[in-house]
């Protein structure tokens, strides 16, 4: 990888430098030869050298490793880096003019370039630390330049800081901003202006948040700037749940292939919004193959390291970038600057060995330098061109932003000089309160006073370094727009400042923002749409966790927010509705008196007691007449009683269960029909014993009079009246809220309390039913003038039919239904009791009163007999 060479590089040379020509211990180590590297240079009291990639490359030369190479040379004349340089040598000479900063000392520059390459960078540094002559010593030397401003990309400034760091000699880089600089036991003199990588992450993490990015792309240049930066972005955005589309690098070598399948890759990823952190040359390769291949639909956030990047803001490259947003650098506005840039000609070749390539280059004429490196033959340049009408990335002070960040490193290093020379005697910060001596400066003392240099510039801006060497982070929210000329506008649409008492804090301006022309609103990157209420997200296997399905929230449970994780559960008394957004009181269900079916038995009961009563008065209109007087007229009236009250207690099962009405209805159930069966019970008995009464010589009868009968109703009722009795003093039945069987409603019902009690209720009841059917059973065939036992018979047989049918309906129902089963159980069984005792009698009273008659029934039971 391109990363691993450059550190080969810088490690290689460092041991040239320090192996190569060792010959006595006072010189412990000395490199042979010179480098002979143009420079730009200006002597003074204090020189400060400046390493700055001038050009874009370097062409490499033939190794033979049998002659001395060839001197390097540059290709890729960078405008923008040259304007950087030159805004170096004008703050410079402004500092030489001021009468109260560094008053009668004057500051001198050597400035060189790295050809964006680590072993031309190093080559450079060396010649700072001594000099042309390739001499290196570290014991007893001092460096011919106690200070370096540089380098611009991180990688570069890694290797010399590794390098002049061994020499304390102090580094200010203008525009590294990986954040592995701040490491300062790895780089304990490397400073900067420009904020580290660290912050601009901080920044972009706010950024993506704010307008709720969450499948997003990253690309980043194969360096430490990249890689660095590329890492910590996707750790923090993590960490907010949002996912990372995918992860690409911009080689360095052999890119075409690599760039083609980058951009695939961007085409076929759901991610609209691409995070592309790398410097302009990087970007400039990839947009060329984004624009072949068309990809327009892609919001971009740029890094500080493009977004003002002239080579790549083109008319031609605003189809696919227009909208693009990303943070930059704080700019200002530098009096004289343009002045100063315009104020260059051919003729300062001397002071300056690139401006003849800059003017070929700019112009498109011949100069002997413009010649080797085009290889073309163009008119030669007449010194008379117009800079100042001619439009290009150097003159431009629209967007000086690195320019600024250099203007600061140089005020930092000449109000750390000044500071240095006004300390006072004894008063110092080194040893026994020592000063340090101005005209021979120490590159380590002068550390110590970059480190501690605070001031306000000329725009109002506090300089200073924190403990790990970076500035105050600050940045402008940048977005590309439209001009009316056609060209790239940068509006500023907000602000990051890393530093507030409340901590980083992002503005935004969203209504100044234009967007992709794809997108007239705020573009959605999401790698599956947003669940809506009354869904849950649902993880899809072996997917981020920004890739998931939206399954509806289960019955009694809701989510009420957008990409709920969890659905709720609902209260204990409340059911979701059926979008699942939102808990409704449940449905409270019982048997109202308003209800369908509730009216349909209440109307029931109400005719079974009418016809009850409507027997009950033709019983007692012929009470005195032969049939009435035959089937024992007062237990007739107390079983027709009992079939009422019977009727009647089913009206109990009906309404709102309370306190009250539970114990009602299962006291009068089980008192009533214990009364009723045991009328008929006595009934049977009389009947039973009246036809043995009949036989010569029995007197059985006088052991069942009206007493005896009445005894034994009364005996066989309170047994049920004690069962009764201690079922309500342990365990009565109270109301509860059944949701067992319905989920969605509320059964408001009986619970019985006791089941051993009901229990015994209900066994109670089929005892004595028992008892009746089999004494009816056994006097089916006596004489019917005389008995009702068949009719009896049947009835307790359609009894049986009801109640046992009952209970498998009982149980397979529930809620209100429950109820109607119970109720209809009673009130059949009641009919059947009433229509088989009394049907045939009426018939007879009603219908046939001719055979109402003593002499009828006597005749019928001579026949039988």
């Amino acid at each position: 990888h391109w990363g691993v060479l450059e550190k080969m590089y810088s490690t290689l040379l460092l041991c040239l430098v320090f192996s190569v020509g060792a010959v006595n211990t006072k010189e412990v180590c000395k490199v042979q030869g010179k480098f002979n590297l143009p420079a730009i240079l200006k002597e003074g009291d204090i020189n400060i050298g400046g390493l700055f990639p001038i050009h874009n490359a370097m062409v490499q030369p033939d190794l033979t490793f049998k002659r001395n190479p060839h001197s390097q040379k540059g290709e890729g004349f960078n405008f923008r880096v040259f304007r950087w340089v030159q805004t170096m040598v004008f703050t410079i000479e402004q500092i030489n003019r001021d009468p109260h900063l560094l008053p009668n000392i004057t500051l001198g520059y050597r400035i060189y370039d790295s050809c964006s390459t680590p072993l031309q960078a190093l080559r450079a540094a060396a010649i700072m630390v001594n000099g042309q002559e390739g001499n290196v010593t570290i014991t007893g030397c001092t460096p011919s330049m106690p200070v370096v401003i540089g380098e611009a990309r991180s990688t570069l400034s890694i290797a010399i800081s590794r390098f002049l760091g061994l020499f304390s000699i102090p580094v200010i880089s203008y525009f590294s901003t990986c954040v592995c600089l701040s490491d300062k036991q790895e780089f304990p003199t490397f400073l900067r202006t420009v904020p580290s990588d660290f912050f601009q992450v901080k920044a972009l993490v706010q950024l993506v948040k704010h307008f709720g990015w969450t499948w997003i792309g990253s690309i980043a240049s194969n360096d430490d700037y990249g890689q660095y930066g590329l890492q910590v972005f996707n750790e923090e955005v993590t960490k907010l749940g949002a996912c990372i589309a995918f992860t690409e690098f911009i080689p360095k070598v052999n890119y075409q292939a690599k760039v083609t399948q980058i951009v695939e890759t961007i085409k076929m990823s759901k991610a609209k919004v691409i995070l592309l952190l790398s410097a302009e040359h990087e970007v400039s390769i990839l947009m060329q193959e984004v624009m072949y291949q068309n990809v327009l639909d892609k919001q971009w956030i740029a890094s500080e390291g493009w977004v003002t990047s002239a080579l790549i803001s083109t008319r031609e490259n605003l189809k696919i970038l227009s909208g693009t947003i990303g943070f930059a650098i704080q700019r200002a506005e530098i009096p004289q600057l343009k002045e100063f840039l315009h104020n260059i000609h051919p003729s300062q070749v001397n002071e300056n060995p690139f401006v003849t390539e800059f003017w070929g280059t700019l112009f498109n004429c011949s100069t002997k330098i413009a010649d080797e490196k085009t290889g073309a033959r163009l008119a030669p340049c007449s010194g008379e061109e117009d800079l100042a009408n001619s439009p290009n990335i150097y003159s431009d002070v629209t967007q000086l932003r690195v320019s600024y960040n250099v203007y600061k490193a140089v005020y930092a290093i000449a109000h750390s000089l000044h500071n240095m020379m006004i300390c006072q005697h004894d008063r110092g910060p080194f040893i026994n309160n020592t000063c340090p001596n101005i005209s021979s400066i120490e590159p380590w003392q002068l550390l110590h006073y970059l480190k501690n240099v605070n001031f306000i510039d000329n725009f109002g801006e506090e300089i200073n370094f924190d403990e790990n060497g970076d500035p105050v982070p600050s940045y402008d929210l940048l977005n590309w727009q439209k001009g009316v000329d056609g060209s790239v506008s940068y509006v500023r649409v907000g602000q990051f400042n890393g530093k507030t008492e409340l901590g980083p804090k992002l503005t935004i301006y969203e209504d100044k923002i234009v967007w992709n022309s794809v997108h007239s609103k705020v573009p959605e990157s999401v790698c599956s749409e947003s669940c809506p209420p009354g869904t849950r997200k649902a993880i899809l296997p072996g997917k981020p966790h920004c890739c998931f399905d939206c399954v509806p929230c289960a019955d009694g449970k809701i989510s009420n927010q957008t990409d709920s994780i969890e659905c709720m559960i609902c209260p204990p008394d409340f059911w979701s509705n059926v979008q699942k957004d939102f808990c409704l009181p449940k449905e409270v269900e019982y048997l109202s008196f308003m209800d369908r079916m509730g009216i349909v038995l209440l109307t029931v009961a109400l005719i079974g007691t009418g016809l009850t009563f409507a027997i009950t008065a033709v019983f007692a209109r012929y009470r005195n007449t032969p049939i009435v007087k035959a089937n024992n007229s007062e237990l007739s009236f107390l079983i027709l009683f009992s079939l009422a009250l019977c009727f009647l207690c089913s009206i109990t099962f009906i309404g709102q269960p309370t306190m009250w009405s539970c114990k009602l209805r299962h006291v009068a159930f089980g008192i009533i029909f214990a009364f009723c069966i045991s009328c008929i019970l006595g009934k049977t008995i009389v009947v039973l014993m009246a036809f043995r009464a009949n036989l010569p010589g029995n007197n059985v009868m006088r052991w069942f009079g009206p007493r005896q009968q009445r005894a034994i109703i009364i005996a066989t009722t309170f047994i049920q009246i004690i069962i009764s009795t201690v079922w309500m003093i342990i365990a009565p039945p109270l109301p509860v809220k059944n949701g067992k069987y319905l989920n969605s409603r509320i059964i408001l019902e009986c619970d019985v309390g006791s089941l051993v009690a009901f229990a015994l209720v209900l066994s109670y009841i089929g005892l004595l039913s028992c008892i009746c059917f089999v004494l009816a059973f056994l006097a089916r065939n006596l004489p019917d003038s005389f008995n009702e036992a068949k009719y009896i018979t049947f009835s307790m047989l359609i009894f049986f039919a009801v109640w046992i049918s009952f209970i498998p309906a009982y149980i397979s129902t529930a809620g209100k239904y429950t109820i109607a089963v119970e109720i209809f159980a009673i009130l059949s069984s009641n009919l059947g009791l009433l229509l088989c005792l009394f049907a045939p009698k009426c018939y007879i009273i009603l219908l046939k009163p001719e055979k109402n008659s003593k002499k009828n029934l006597m005749n019928r039971f001579t026949n039988e007999k």
